[in-house]
């Protein structure tokens, strides 16, 4: 009996505190909404800002942010993959190997604002990249690359070993083993690696913020080696740098209710894809 109520007890303990996080998610997406509709418009999404951000629109900052997650996207998933596979299927489990591991899990744990310095001396100084699209991306790819590594690894590690035992029998190669009978069964595991990924790229600021974010530049990027704006830098100056807070609160709530609606359709897409590839498997 007493059992039962220390189960129960310990049970309605972690629905409280389900429900509480639930809530509090739930208000803060609700301040967001309620205060950044109004200022939601076809100009403030598709016009130029002026007067150093504080009217016009913030097109610029959203593709320089669509430009940022794509270009991390591109380089981090390819690299993130291929390495997950070689710890998990090729490399020799030992010493050396798990202490990859463990500095892997350390990095990704590690402030956004180190990799900020990290990305300014490697790739803005050191390479010359200067304060560019290349720099950021690379060093958004470096930030969320542990994420998509761990995510992928235990993906793969999640298919029954009886797949590639079978496989092998059949007198397949290594690598057939892994593109025919491992990858198709653990894509939706490392996509949700990528969600996270795409989440935290997209709504950093310190990385971006050393590397090639823009103040104020109201134009479109032409290259690679361009500065740009990006809507997490531009919300961060609208709320701390403008001297007249309560004239740019509108905008700021509407560029906050435009980088989560990014997010979220962004990271919606790759759960849809995700459900499509997981209902055409078959164990």
């Amino acid at each position: 009996m007493r059992k039962a109520r220390t189960q129960q007890a310990i049970c309605w303990l972690m629905r409280a505190a389900t429900y509480s996080i639930v809530l509090v998610i739930a208000s803060i997406i609700f301040k967001i909404v309620w205060n950044g509709l109004p200022a939601i418009s076809w100009e403030f999404l598709t016009a130029r800002p002026r007067l150093s951000g504080s009217e016009g629109g913030i097109l610029p900052a959203i593709v320089g942010t669509l430009v940022l997650v794509v270009g991390t996207i591109a380089v981090a998933l390819p690299l993130g993959i291929c390495s997950a596979i070689y710890l998990s299927e090729y490399a020799k489990q030992g010493k050396f190997t798990r202490a990859i591991r463990l500095a892997i899990l350390t990095l990704a744990g590690v402030p956004s604002i180190v990799f900020g310095l990290f990305g300014l001396g490697l790739f803005v100084i050191f390479l010359r990249f200067g304060a560019s699209i290349i720099a950021g991306c690379l060093t958004l790819a470096c930030m969320i690359l542990p994420i998509i590594i761990v995510s992928s690894e235990e993906a793969l590690r999640a298919v029954p070993q009886s797949l590639r035992e079978g496989s092998l029998a059949l007198g397949a190669t290594k690598w057939q083993t892994i593109r025919k009978n491992v990858l198709p069964y653990s894509i939706p595991g490392m996509l949700t690696g990528s969600i996270l990924g795409i989440g935290r790229a997209a709504g950093e600021t310190a990385p971006i913020l050393l590397t090639v974010a823009a103040f104020y530049l109201p134009r479109l990027p032409k290259s690679i080696f361009d500065q740009v704006m990006a809507l997490p830098y531009h919300l961060y100056i609208l709320a701390t740098q403008h001297p007249d807070v309560e004239k740019v609160r509108p905008m700021q709530y509407g560029t906050a209710l435009v980088l989560l609606t990014l997010v979220l359709g962004v990271n919606l897409a790759a759960i849809l894809l995700r459900i499509r590839i997981r209902r055409r498997q078959k164990w």
